[in-house]
């Protein structure tokens, strides 16, 4: 569910033009406080700003629910501004008081220091990629003709903004590379603006593209144009808080204003649907992805752009499957599905005889998941997950194994996209302790030459990744990868961090992380588990842990927190679990089941209440994985694990930090400010239950690098305090 830049520092305590001078004061006077006592502000009973309760009460179904704190569901209204930096003002001074705090932001610095590339793609004569020279805000677009040519800066987003909030979100050259169209992203906000820029001479052209949201660029070959989807001009002030619905594709003739854009289809009788559209290599077709929510079955329609008094042809419908394009000869299309196989599988479908009994099947479902294809030559190149772990195979077009593409170790594939008719494709490798290196594959020799291999100032030698399988409570078998650092003491005093996301049919497999890096340095065991409810192994997966069957993703993490204390490995006051968006949800859910068995939480831009969570922005899009509370029975599966409904007075709760941003329209930050402002209200015991709230930022994608800094050096500053670590920054 689930990038961009950042602006005032909270982290090197910059005070905000937004802090009230009276709230700054008061949290200085309780520090100052604590320091004539001699006592640490960590070390004493916190007094949170005030969250006025109201008296409104919702009826669900005959069932009355208080939700006493809605009115912090107006983000931008002046009590809720108030609110905001009267909590900022209480965690940062909280924060700033931690002595290990200043010496972890900088070895944080220190390891985020290093040359980060992306996958390079070649459109014409030029290559095309992104490059981040440690610390730079945003990363910068290059282009060179040769991959050993001098590189030329094409846009540098660092320029766009003096706060660095200003992001690339996404880019895709023209066929022929002259062009560039690129989307903009403002302040961590999902909306973009679509701008054009002549790589040759690096200038825009006039036209500007907005409301785009949820979309792809897919150029016509002859680079006079591109197919989008946008969404209708929301009402003044809804911006970041509006249901986002009847999304529609539209053509875009460059050098022309908006205005003028050739609407290419829309459903006014079908609120919910969306379409991205994909261009075949040959020109001849216009695939059209229609979407339903975050589902993954969706449809595929067909649009003959050589006849264009011809309809749209509905070729796969019902959203009974997950149809992904992989390409085409003529009229056969190449399809990854899971129609048949939940692990999926490959199938030609001809649009002349599309029926299921006409398909041919040519890559076979296994036993591990298949998770993505391309085709280049006359060669599908597939990545399977195997127990969570990348491997690529190579098939014909006729589905027969022609080998697998070696790896530099176990970890994290990505790649291997490009035209049909190139003699390269690229992909990059990355597990939890080396970062992310890029390959050159030869296609004519199947070989592998590395391309580019970060420099980090981080020992990945002295770390080893394990994986274990555990049993969940109703005996269903999970895997785990399990990171430390060489010869740890399982003596069940080892300060662990517990990762996981368990939803939407996202796996999590070995990545990189300097934050994380940091993390073991500290003496800290990282932990994922690949719960139900991710696609790890296939639909089947998923749907367990969707819907009624969302207590399983629950039970899977408590099950492996149990795991790691029967095993040793560490206790509950050494625990804390931590999660983002709808593992954020886990956390909330899971801390507010079982508060004894965590040390400390660390919940960001979750989903909180999930009552109304689909009255927001894009959360209706969410229904089908959770349902919605306006269905009775859906209702009850809701109410019993939502984080917000299930707090209950003085019981006492790990030391949480709730994480959220003032612009994510994403998962809107009404849901952490309820949820923070219940949870301390209902706290029977000293522990600390603060929120921190970054300005000009939105749901993760396009934070700063400064920004993401700060945040986790906060992160590790509340961990270090609350499980009362002894820890070294020393690599």
């Amino acid at each position: 569910m689930l990038h961009g830049k950042r602006v005032t520092s909270w982290g090197r305590r910059t005070v905000g033009r937004w802090w009230h001078a009276g709230c700054w004061l008061a949290a200085a006077a309780l520090l100052l406080a604590d320091v004539a006592t001699g006592q640490d502000a960590t070390d004493r009973r916190i007094v949170y700003p005030e969250s006025t309760r109201e008296s409104v009460v919702e009826d669900y179904h005959g069932q009355p629910v208080a939700d006493p704190y809605r009115w912090l569901e107006d983000t931008e209204s002046p009590t809720t501004r108030d609110w905001i930096e009267r909590q900022n003002a209480l965690t940062f001074g909280y924060l700033k008081s931690i002595p290990q705090r200043a010496a972890i932001e900088q070895r944080l610095t220190d390891v985020w220091n290093f040359e980060r590339y992306d996958l390079p793609v070649k459109r014409g004569n030029r290559y095309f990629f992104t490059h981040n020279d440690g610390l730079q805000n945003q990363s910068v677009l290059y282009s060179m003709t040769d991959l050993e040519a001098p590189r030329a800066v094409l846009l540098d987003p660092n320029t766009l903004s003096t706060d660095g909030t200003v992001a690339l979100a996404s880019w895709q050259p023209s066929e022929d590379g002259r062009l560039l169209a690129y989307m903009i992203a403002d302040g961590g906000s999902d909306w973009r603006t679509v701008r054009i820029r002549r790589v040759n001479t690096r200038e825009d052209l006039p036209e500007e593209l907005r409301w785009v949201k949820f979309s792809s660029i897919a150029w016509v070959p002859s680079g006079e144009g591109f197919f989008y989807s946008r969404y209708d001009e929301p009402t003044a002030g809804q911006e970041l808080l509006g249901a986002n619905y009847f999304q529609k594709l539209y053509y875009h003739q460059v050098g022309t204003a908006q205005s003028d854009d050739v609407l290419v289809y829309e459903r006014s009788d079908q609120k919910e649907w969306g379409f991205h559209g994909t261009v075949t290599e040959d020109g001849r077709y216009l695939v059209i992805d229609v979407t339903r929510g975050t589902n993954p079955q969706n449809q595929i329609f067909i649009k003959d752009l050589q006849n264009h008094d011809q309809p749209v042809q509905e070729l796969l419908t019902g959203f009974t499957a997950e149809f992904v394009f992989v390409g085409n000869d003529g009229t056969t299309f190449y399809f990854l599905t899971d129609e048949g196989a939940p692990r999926r599988r490959v199938v030609a479908i001809d649009l002349t005889s599309p029926q299921p009994p006409q398909w041919r099947e040519l890559i076979q479902e296994s036993s591990d998941t298949l998770e993505r294809v391309t085709l280049l030559g006359d060669r599908f190149i597939a990545t399977y997950l195997h127990d969570a772990l990348s491997a690529v195979r190579l098939f014909t077009l006729d589905g027969s194994s022609v080998g697998e593409v070696s790896l530099p170790g176990l970890g994290t594939v990505e790649g291997f996209g490009g035209r049909r008719d190139a003699d390269e494709t690229f992909f990059s490798f990355t597990n939890y302790s080396s970062p992310r290196s890029i390959q050159r594959f030869d296609l004519k020799t199947d070989t592998s030459q590395l391309w580019r291999q970060p420099q980090i100032a981080f020992d990945s030698s002295q770390f080893v990744t394990e994986q274990v399988f555990y049993a969940s409570r109703d005996g269903t078998r999970v895997p785990m990868l399990l990171t430390y650092k060489r010869g740890i003491k399982r003596d069940g005093t080892n300060p662990t961090l517990l990762y996981a996301y368990g939803g939407f049919n996202i796996s999590l497999t070995p990545v990189f992380s300097p934050e994380n890096a940091v993390w073991l340095e500290l003496g800290g065991i990282y932990a994922v588990p690949n719960l139900r409810g991710g696609g790890e192994y296939g639909r089947e997966w998923h749907e367990a842990g969707m819907l009624d069957r969302k207590q399983n993703v629950f039970d899977d993490f408590i099950a492996a927190a149990e795991y790691l204390i029967r095993e040793q490995w560490t206790q509950p006051t050494k625990l804390a679990i931590r999660g983002r968006s709808n593992g954020g949800l886990l956390v909330g859910a899971t801390m507010t089941q079982r508060p004894e068995l965590f040390g400390a939480c660390l919940p960001a831009v979750g989903v909180m209440d999930m009552l109304r969570f689909h009255k927001f922005t894009i959360g209706w899009a969410w229904t089908g994985e959770f349902g919605s509370s306006a269905d009775p029975q859906q209702f009850k599966v809701l109410q019993s694990y939502s984080p917000l409904h299930n707090i209950r007075p003085g019981i006492c709760y790990p030391a949480t930090m709730v994480t959220t941003a003032d612009r994510d329209d994403r998962v809107v930050p009404g849901h952490s400010f309820k949820f923070a402002a219940a949870l301390q209200a209902a706290q029977g015991c000293d522990r600390p239950i603060l929120i921190r709230v970054e300005t000009r930022a939105g749901h993760g994608a396009g934070t700063p690098v400064s920004k993401r800094i700060e945040e986790a050096a906060d992160c590790w500053a509340f961990l270090v305090q609350s499980l009362g670590m002894q820890w070294s920054t020393t690599p």
